[in-house]
């Protein structure tokens, strides 16, 4: 089965704004634990500038607390915004950031979408804080490295929890009647299980995008800017082979919709309701069109069903 892991732009960080808290700190500082010294930008919000680490790097997972928010503790499972900065424990280089890219980086804690040094550590902390992770690693990129880290390498994090949101289990709201049977249906269960998806058999697929209710919630409506968590099932129409599934690995997505890449996907998501189940039928022309993609056979017809959980 074929993950959508490529349809979006991602920072390295991945595997497959506004501060909270107002400042703190001042304009250098040094951590509890050992972990290299901030010798600029030290408050809440602004670029740090790290020290290169001095002696032996930690062995074990290490987390300082710079400055400790006032909001809600992050769990996993949270929808989680933060802005970072990442380098090598041996280097005074940093290997990637979201302060320059002035766009922060949101995940769902717990989910594997980040290094596991990451849901380990940020787990438990204050939204407001300023947390300094020193990860080994065997919780980072291993024996293998990843771009530019090189392989064993221990890395240190300095990370703003700027925002994190509960994720609902399921979609819930109005069931929509599904009157076309010439298109797929969709379950309207709201247990958290994955909805049956039936694509009908000896019909041609419809030619322009489809985004129909079949959960209509009465939450916000998503804008072409937002970051959504989502759960889904993908399928091909042809055969109706499942590609893809959210349910299958038991771990929420969360999609930057700017950054989203598959158009008839972000399109049938735009001006709907988080919390909302949405049937998307998605054309060749808005799919991966002439192109094969991940195993995705050239113009091929997509369907999904989704869920609109929460929006970051």
């Amino acid at each position: 089965m074929r993950r959508l892991a490529g349809l979006i732009v991602v920072p390295l960080l991945l595997l497959s704004t506004a501060a909270c808290g107002g400042d703190g700190g001042s304009d250098s500082t040094s951590s509890k634990n050992g972990l290299p010294a901030i010798s600029e930008g030290a408050k809440f919000g602004q670029k740090p500038t790290l020290d290169k680490g001095e002696g032996d790097p930690p062995k074990k997972l290490t987390v300082d607390v710079l400055k400790e928010g006032d909001g809600a503790k992050v769990e996993k499972g949270d929808a989680v915004q933060v802005n970072y900065l990442g380098q090598a424990w041996n280097s005074a280089k940093p290997f990637d950031n979201s302060f320059d890219r002035k766009q922060p980086f949101d995940l769902t804690l717990g989910a594997g979408m980040v290094i596991k040094g990451w849901d380990q550590g940020l787990e438990g902390q204050k939204v407001g804080s300023r947390v300094e992770l020193g990860i080994p690693p065997e919780l980072g990129y291993g024996a293998q490295g990843q771009g530019d880290i090189k392989p064993n390498s221990t890395l240190v994090f300095v990370v703003d929890i700027l925002k994190a949101t509960k994720v609902p289990t399921s979609a819930k709201g109005a069931v929509v009647p599904q009157d076309d049977k010439a298109l797929p249906q969709v379950g309207t269960n709201d247990d958290g299980k994955e909805p049956k998806v039936t694509i009908p058999k000896g019909t041609d697929p419809p030619k322009k995008l489809v985004s129909d209710y079949v959960l209509e919630s009465k939450g916000d409506v998503v804008k072409a800017s937002d970051t959504v968590v989502l759960n889904y099932s993908a399928y091909l129409w042809k055969d109706a082979k499942q590609f893809d599934s959210t349910y299958k690995t038991g771990r929420t997505t969360t999609f930057p919709l700017p950054q989203l890449t598959l158009k008839g996907l972000k399109t049938g998501i735009v001006d709907k309701k988080v919390g909302s189940r949405v049937l998307i039928v998605i054309p060749p022309d808005q799919a991966f069109g002439d192109q094969e993609q991940q195993g995705i056979p050239k113009n091929s017809t997509l369907v999904f069903a989704v869920d609109i959980l929460a929006k970051v």
